[in-house]
C-alpha cells in the first residue's frame, strides 16, 4: 500500500482512507503492508492517530523531503526537484525500497493512492518491475482541462495518469462522476477498469468521540461548524460571508444569535481579511486545528454542520461530508444542486442547499435552516441509511477488488 498520507501526519482526509483501509483489510483475510514516508515530510505531524494503527501492519517509511521546505533558497526551488510534486525525491527511495519488500513479503498486488502523485509514480515502477497486479486509487480526477496550471506540471500529471489507466487492473474513484469522467475521457479501455469505493466515516472513531466531553464553550444561540480546509476557489465562502453580513445589517440576525466556527480552514489569514471587512469576527470565528477524535466531537455537538463546493468540483464530494452525515447534524450545503455533493445529500433528505456563489440564494436558505435548526424540524441523516457508507464497508469492496486482480 503506497500511501504518501499516513500517521503521524494530519489534516488530510487521505490519511483516514488509508488508515482505515489497512487496518479492516484484515478482517478480510488481506495483510496490509504500508510503504509511505518519512515523518519529516510532512508539514503537520500529530501523534493521536498513531494508535489507530494495527499492530499487525507493516510500516516502512522510506526519505522524501519537501521541495518548498527543504529545498528553496529564500522560497525559490528548481522545478525539477517539484515535478510532479513537491514529494518526487520520494519515487528515488520508495522504488528500491519497495521493491526490497516485494521480494521479502512476496504480496500479491500493489495499491497506491492520491492526491500525491508521486504515489502512483512508484505504484507504476514496481508494477512494471514485478509484474504484480496494480490498483490504482485516484480518488479524484488527476487532470482537468484547467488542471494542474503549470504547463510542465501537467504534463507531468498527464504522463502518471496515462500509465496509470493503461496498465493499472483497476482505478478507483470516489464518486460516480469522476468516473464518467475518465470513462469518457478514455473510451478504447474496458469499463470494467473503473470501480468506485466512496469515502466514509469510521464507525469506532465516533464511539470514541462520543465519549470526549466537548470543549466549554461561551457561544450562545445556535452554533454551526466547518470542520477542514476552506480553498479560496474550491471552496470560497466569500458569498456567505456577504450574506451573513446583509442578514446582520437587516438585523434579522443578532449578535448572540449565531455563532459560525470555522475550524483549520488552512486559510485563515486570506478569510480572516474578508471577515474584518465585513466586522463579522464576533459572528464567524476561525479556530485552529483539532485532534481528529476531538474534531468528531466537535461536529457531534454542534447544532448544525456546513459544506462549502463550488460547482468546479462538481464531481467531487469532501470527505467530511460522510462524517457529517455519521454526526446525524443538520447540514447546510453551499454547493451546485446538480453537482454530486448535493445529489448525496439529497438522497438523505438534506434540503437546505443554496448555490455557492449566490448571495440571495444562500440569504435565503439560511433564514430557512436557522428556522428550521430553531423548530427542532430540522432533517437529521437516518443512521442506517449512513452505514453504507462506513469505512469498513467500503474496506469490503476493496478486498473483492484485490481478489478479482489475484483470481
Amino acid at each position: 500500500m503506497i500511501a504518501y498520507h499516513y500517521p503521524p501526519t494530519c489534516g488530510s482526509s487521505g490519511l483516514q482512507r488509508t488508515l482505515k483501509f489497512s487496518r479492516y483489510l484484515l478482517d478480510h483475510g488481506w495483510q496490509p503492508i504500508v510503504l509511505s514516508v518519512h515523518p519529516r515530510a510532512y508539514q503537520q505531524t500529530a501523534e493521536d492517530q498513531l494508535s489507530d494503527i494495527p499492530s499487525q501492519v507493516i510500516v516502512h517509511r522510506t526519505f522524501a523531503l519537501d521541495a518548498s521546505r527543504h529545498l528553496s533558497v529564500g522560497g525559490r526551488y528548481p522545478r525539477f526537484v517539484a515535478t510532479p510534486d513537491r514529494w518526487s525525491s520520494w519515487w528515488w527511495s520508495a522504488v528500491p525500497v519497495g521493491w526490497w519488500l516485494i521480494k521479502r513479503y512476496r504480496p500479491k498486488v500493489i495499491w497506491s493512492t492520491y492526491p500525491i502523485a508521486t504515489a502512483h509514480k512508484i505504484g507504476s515502477t514496481l508494477h512494471r518491475l514485478s509484474g504484480l497486479p496494480w490498483i490504482a486509487d485516484c480518488r479524484d480526477s488527476m487532470t482537468e482541462d484547467d488542471y494542474p496550471s503549470d504547463p510542465l506540471v501537467r504534463k507531468a500529471f498527464l504522463r502518471i495518469e496515462r500509465r496509470m489507466v493503461e496498465n493499472a487492473s483497476k482505478v478507483v474513484f470516489t464518486t460516480a462522476g469522476t468516473q464518467a469522467m475518465y470513462a469518457q475521457r478514455y473510451p478504447r479501455l474496458p469499463s470494467a477498469r473503473w470501480e468506485v469505493i466512496a469515502n466514509g466515516y469510521d464507525e469506532e472513531n465516533f464511539l470514541q468521540a462520543s465519549r470526549i466531553k466537548p470543549a466549554s464553550s461561551d457561544n450562545k444561540g445556535i452554533t454551526l461548524v466547518h470542520s477542514g480546509i476552506l480553498y479560496p476557489e474550491e471552496r470560497d465562502p466569500r458569498a456567505f460571508f456577504a450574506a451573513v453580513a446583509e442578514l446582520v445589517s437587516e438585523g434579522r440576525i443578532q449578535g448572540g444569535d449565531l455563532t459560525i466556527i470555522l475550524r483549520a480552514t488552512g486559510h485563515d489569514q486570506y478569510h480572516g481579511e474578508i471577515l474584518r471587512k465585513y466586522g463579522l469576527e464576533d459572528i464567524v470565528v476561525l479556530r485552529p486545528a483539532l485532534p481528529y477524535k476531538e474534531a468528531l466531537a466537535e461536529m457531534l455537538s454542534a447544532d448544525g454542520l456546513l459544506v462549502f463546493q463550488a460547482a468546479n468540483c462538481n464531481h467531487q464530494i469532501p470527505a467530511k461530508v460522510y462524517e457529517y452525515l455519521r454526526a446525524q447534524r443538520p447540514i447546510l450545503a453551499l454547493t451546485d444542486p446538480e453537482g454530486d455533493t448535493a445529489r448525496l445529500l439529497q438522497q438523505f433528505g438534506v434540503s437546505h442547499i443554496a448555490r455557492l456563489p449566490d448571495i440571495d440564494d444562500i440569504r435565503e436558505k439560511l433564514v430557512a435552516f436557522l428556522e428550521a435548526v430553531q423548530s427542532g424540524s430540522a432533517v437529521v441523516p437516518a443512521l442506517e441509511k449512513v452505514q453504507e457508507y462506513s469505512r469498513a464497508s467500503g474496506a469490503e469492496k476493496l478486498s473483492y477488488l484485490l481478489a478479482d486482480c489475484v483470481n
